[in-house]
């Protein structure tokens, strides 16, 4: 749909920068809000920002309403233009409140059509903003301004042509297209051309539609207006797709994120997290100053009084004067009291709503990771499936480095994903038994090949006075070890790496163990070493190009902190590294052997699985996996034909995906469950186990496979249910 966000703050100064303020501080303000516009309509987001934000501080000194509503709203478009909806709305309804307390139906007409944008641009709830535009319009045709009534119709139509309801939004377009012709500015031409391109598509007439489109593009490039031109590659791709022109719709969605990136940087949307929290403590500060203002002239006019009646009533007056003082001095101590507790209030406000953008913080990050996640399964199973099916390219380096950055990508996300659990302090260690040296020795077996590679020795040395069995997080333990003993594979040649695990001190039944990890390798500088701890730190070593993310030591440290440890860095450039770490561990009790019958494990080709899932190369993928092993499948893309066909037909395991459209994977199993099916569900989600796992026993799913795995972790994890089962 067409976008008018941007031109709300050029109307709104061209509307109000008539309207002179009286005082010279109003004219100043308004000056820098307008000032502030100009750098937003430049693309400068940060200086816009700053300026606003200082006129938002200026209004509160004055305690002027229509400031006050102007800064709130000029704040609010620029979260607004990068559709982060939760502040933008924060702002313009604080903006409203200011507006609607003095006369002025322009403010409120654009503040309403602000607030409309929000709900229908970031599909929050397109009705509710169609119902925020029709207010903006009333006002709008209260005025008499034929350009606001204009664009009040452009978005009212934009706004149902958005939710398909061409009907009642062809009648606003209609009623638009005399002005525009007139008198249109670029931007209004542009939005009119565009929904016109949207209405033909819709009945049906392709050619002329794309004229249009075509004809938006050129307005748009012709009057530099690089966010309504993104605009228009997204309608002239929805155009393509709804014709099948796939090769077109690709084309020009590839020109509109390119456009985007290039628009909307990375920085800009971290600056505007960090102001949003910054503009609530300043508001509270400004609140602050207005009451010590306030004491200051109480305490001032007291002063005065207490002088005036000493020198004309004497001693017997002052007396007086000296009770009536302390009683207003109470008095006052309350009311300020009273102040101070109302402002502590605020405050307490300010920091729930700061540990409300952590949590916001935290389901970023698990949501980006998933969307993550369910791309690389399907880039790192189409790898395998064109390795399988032509051989001549499995040697191909291209096709050995699409894997290699595939699972590289998957190992950042993995690490980003845990970095931030350790932050939110989301990660509790296990207390499992376990054996020190078979967990050792599965690391060596895991890097071995990297010791070959670099012509390395890798040496264990385990204490013998170390308990067989340990009680203990085992894999939070392996995690470090195989981090330090890769890196220091990594960056040794020729040379030997060794593991070393002593018994160093027994109390209180725990087991402090120190663990090291040597090197010959190229050591660390030791302008380096104060930083081989950071995030992304990868400090250079010498002048080959070791490749990483970063995160593998910051990941180290974090995780023996949460051991209630500390990790010691030795390294001299040319010599080597030594790092070294001590952790408790209480001793396990010894294993009780018994006699378990032998299960006869069912053989997958024999068995049929029902796979549920909606996107299509993941279909594909899954797809062809079962092909390769012989195994039976049915596919079906969502939970209504999974129940639909589990009416008629019975399977020996159940493949779900959690997050798919209409019912997800919750829902059908409970269905399915309600229906007396009783066959083994296995989840496949790209979401992190720990936070689906309640949920995904909770609905009668038996286990978890994370989105990508490797197929033997799948099949072990089928023949696993199928035992259980029989």
């Amino acid at each position: 749909m067409s976008d008018l966000k941007k031109i709300f703050w050029f109307f709104w100064l061209l509307s109000f920068g008539l309207q002179a303020q009286t005082t010279s501080e109003r004219q100043s303000i308004e000056e820098q809000i307008n000032k502030a516009g100009n750098y937003f309509n430049q693309g400068d987001y940060k200086r816009a920002l700053d300026l606003s934000k200082t006129a938002l501080k200026r209004s509160y000194k004055i305690n002027d309403d229509y400031c006050l509503a102007h800064a709130y709203n000029a704040i609010g478009v620029i979260y607004d233009e990068f559709s982060e909806a939760k502040y933008a709305l924060s702002f313009y309804n604080k903006a409203l409140e200011h507006a609607l307390k003095i006369e002025n139906d322009s403010l409120k007409d654009w503040i309403y059509s602000n607030l409309g944008s929000v709900y229908y641009f970031n599909k929050i709830d397109v009705r509710k903003g169609i119902d925020y535009y029709k207010k903006a319009l009333v006002y709008a045709q209260k005025i008499k301004d034929s350009t606001q009534i204009t664009f009040g119709k452009l978005n009212i139509a934009s706004a149902y042509f958005s939710v398909s309801d061409f009907k009642n939004g062809i009648q606003y377009l209609k009623d638009s297209e005399s002005f525009v012709k007139r008198r249109g500015l670029p931007e209004m031409r542009f939005t009119f051309t565009s929904l016109s391109g949207i209405y033909n598509t819709h009945i049906e007439q392709p050619r002329k539609a794309v004229a249009l489109y075509n004809q938006a593009i050129g307005i748009a490039q012709k009057n530099k207006l690089e966010s309504f031109l993104i605009n228009a590659y997204d309608n002239i791709a929805e155009h393509y797709k709804t014709y099948h022109q796939f090769d077109l719709e690709k084309q020009f969605r590839a020109k509109s994120e390119a456009l985007r990136d290039q628009l909307y940087s990375q920085e800009d949307k971290e600056l505007l997290s960090e102001s949003a929290t910054q503009i609530q403590m300043d508001e509270y500060r400004l609140q602050l100053d207005r009451i010590e203002l306030e004491n200051e002239k109480h305490l001032q006019k007291l002063q005065e009084s207490k002088t005036v009646l000493w020198l004309g009533l004497f001693l017997g007056a002052a007396l007086l004067v000296l009770v009536f003082t302390l009683y207003r001095s109470n008095r006052f101590r309350q009311q300020a009291n009273a102040e101070l507790t109302l402002a502590n209030e605020e405050l307490k406000r300010a920091k729930e709503k700061a540990e409300e953008a952590s949590q916001l913080k935290t389901q970023f990050v698990s949501t980006i990771t998933h969307e993550l996640r369910t791309p690389l399964y399907g880039v790192v199973g189409i790898t395998d499936m064109l390795a399988d099916e032509h051989p001549e390219i499995k040697e191909s380096t291209h096709l050995n480095s699409l894997q290699f950055s595939a699972r590289y990508l998957l190992s950042l996300v993995n690490d980003i994903l845990q970095l931030n659990k350790m932050e939110e302090k989301k990660i509790n260690l296990e207390k499992v038994p376990f054996v020190l040296a078979d967990e050792i020795e599965i690391i060596r077996n895991s890097v071995q090949y990297i010791a070959v590679n670099n012509n390395n020795k890798l040496e264990i040395i385990i204490d013998q006075n170390i308990p067989e069995r340990l009680l203990g997080d085992k894999l939070r333990l392996a995690q470090i070890i195989m981090n330090l003993t890769s890196n220091a594979l990594k960056f040794t040649r020729d040379g030997w790496v060794k593991v070393e695990a002593q018994l160093k001190e027994v109390k209180n039944d725990c087991y402090e163990i120190q663990f090291s990890v040597q090197d010959n390798g190229v050591g660390i500088s030791p302008n380096d070493q104060s930083k081989i701890f950071d995030m992304f730190v990868q400090v250079g070593r010498s002048d080959e190009d070791y490749q990483g993310t970063g995160l593998g030591l910051a990941i180290v440290k974090k995780l023996v902190t949460l051991f209630g440890g500390h990790i010691h860095l030795e390294s001299k450039l040319g010599q080597g590294t030594t790092f070294t770490f001590c952790i408790e561990f209480e001793k396990a009790d010894e294993i009780v052997q018994e006699v378990v019958p032998e299960l006869v494990t069912p053989e997958l080709s024999e068995v049929k699985i029902l796979i549920v899932e909606d996107n299509k190369i993941n279909q594909l993928v899954t797809q062809k996996i079962m092909d390769k092993h012989q195994i039976k499948c049915d596919m079906v893309a969502d939970g209504f034909d999974a129940l639909k066909i589990l009416e008629s037909r019975t399977y020996d395991a159940i493949l779900m995906d959690i997050n798919m459209p209409g019912m997800n994977g919750y829902e059908t199993t409970k269905r399915l469950r309600g229906m007396g099916i009783k066959t083994p569900v296995i989840a496949l989600t790209a979401f992190d186990k720990d936070e689906v796992k309640a949920e995904v026993f909770a609905s009668g799913m038996n286990d978890i496979m994370i989105k990508p795995f490797e197929p033997h972790q799948l099949f072990e994890v089928i023949q696993k249910q199928l035992l259980s089962v029989n």
